[in-house]
């Protein structure tokens, strides 16, 4: 095998299935198609895959493509991963469920982010939140 510089490298993982991690947290499963010097992918038969916990859901998302600044991790599954998933501990739940459980993880983590704020201003500390910082 001859060492490619870049995402050159990739070229030999084309049509195989790959898990991408992407910067805002989101994990796509799916067939690499297309990658450019950028390291822009096309996903085909994508999936995205939620956690929350010791379940996960899988929604159908298609042909995806995705700029390569976003991707944190670009990873082969090869077929023995396959066979190790069913041994996993997490249980596969319907889209509905895995939302509906995604929503009341992020409202607790919402309602936890206000108790830890009102607790600094009561201290008479104050931290700039994210959606304050547009503002200057």
């Amino acid at each position: 095998m001859n060492y490619m510089p870049g995402t050159a490298s990739l070229i030999e993982d084309i049509d195989k299935k790959h898990l991408v991690l992407l910067r805002d947290g989101r994990t796509l499963i799916g067939f690499l198609r297309s990658i450019d010097q950028f390291a822009n992918l096309v996903l085909h038969q994508t999936v995205e895959r939620i956690h929350v916990g010791k379940k996960y859901g899988d929604i159908p998302r298609g042909i995806f493509v995705v700029r390569g600044e976003n991707v944190v991790l670009l990873g082969e599954i090869g077929f023995s991963d396959l066979e190790k998933e069913s041994d996993t501990p997490l249980q596969q739940v319907s889209i509905e469920e895995i939302l509906e459980e995604q929503r009341a993880q992020q409202q607790t983590r919402l309602e936890a982010e206000k108790l830890k704020v009102q607790a600094l201003k009561d201290r008479g500390l104050s931290i700039p939140r994210a959606d304050t910082l547009d503002e200057y």
